[in-house]
């Protein structure tokens, strides 16, 4: 609009130049002003009209550049809230571990405690009852090995010399599952020794069977038989149960030789 009203303005001031001079050099040489007048200012508008193209050219890059700086701003804000929930979870994770490992550890030391109590008890049954006589006809311990019935039917879910405990510790007998109320059976001929609630081992009861031997029958849901008592292979001394901190009912038995744990499988029928 503003060439057109140039060029109209040109033009008309040209036409009034032409009737307004007389001598033909006077009207050349204002005509070669105005061309060169007008010359320089066609230049400059379209030096102008080059000007506000690049300035609207550079005014969308601008947009664009701000546009993908707030994509940018957004993906780095995405992304920091990924990283802190991640870090949140890794720090979780290690606080369970943390708490796992001290629960382990209590455990650890929970199960060397009942441990060593159970070897105490052994240790005072072995010194009060130093020389059980076995009655001649009964077959001696020793002489039974790899004969005697196991107390429970079953398959057992820990064997001896299992690892436990993260391998801190090893099972010194064999835990057999069987439904609550299954009769524990004595394993050989021998003499009650054992009957009452031990930590650890809940309802446990103990037979010696002379010549240093015993076996432990643990976490049993009744005892049968009392302190004292003769018993025979076969006979129901307890039932199976979950005392002691079982989380289903099983049998926990064990073979002992002069107090120390001997593997089970050696001596009961396979």
């Amino acid at each position: 609009m503003e060439l057109r009203t140039a060029w109209q303005m040109g033009q008309q001031g040209q036409i009034k130049v032409l009737f307004n001079q007389e001598s033909p050099d006077t009207v050349a040489r204002v005509m070669a002003y105005y061309r060169y007048f007008f010359r320089a200012r066609n230049e400059m508008l379209n030096a102008f009209r080059s000007t506000l193209e690049a300035l609207q050219s550079t005014r969308q890059e601008i947009a664009d550049t701000l546009a993908e700086l707030e994509q940018r701003q957004a993906t780095l804000a995405s992304r920091q809230q990924d990283l802190a929930r991640a870090q949140q979870t890794r720090q979780q994770a290690v606080a369970r571990l943390n708490q796992s490992i001290q629960g382990k550890g209590a455990e650890l030391k929970q199960l060397q405690a009942e441990q060593k109590e159970l070897q105490q008890l052994l240790d005072a049954i072995r010194e009060a009852v130093v020389n059980l006589q076995v009655p001649d006809n009964y077959q001696p311990f020793r002489a039974a090995r790899s004969k005697m019935p196991w107390p429970v039917p079953g398959r057992a879910s820990s064997r001896f010399g299992d690892q436990r405990n993260q391998g801190k510790m090893r099972w010194q007998g064999v835990t057999i599952p069987a439904p609550a109320g299954t009769p524990v059976k004595a394993i050989h001929h021998g003499r009650v020794v054992y009957a009452d609630w031990l930590r650890g081992m809940g309802l446990l009861l103990i037979i010696d069977h002379g010549e240093g031997y015993m076996s432990l029958y643990a976490h049993n849901q009744t005892l049968l038989r009392e302190v004292g008592e003769w018993v025979s292979a076969d006979t129901p001394i307890a039932t199976v149960g979950d005392s002691g901190g079982l989380s289903q009912p099983a049998l926990y038995f064990e073979v002992r030789e002069k107090g120390k744990p001997v593997n089970p499988a050696r001596w009961c029928r396979r």
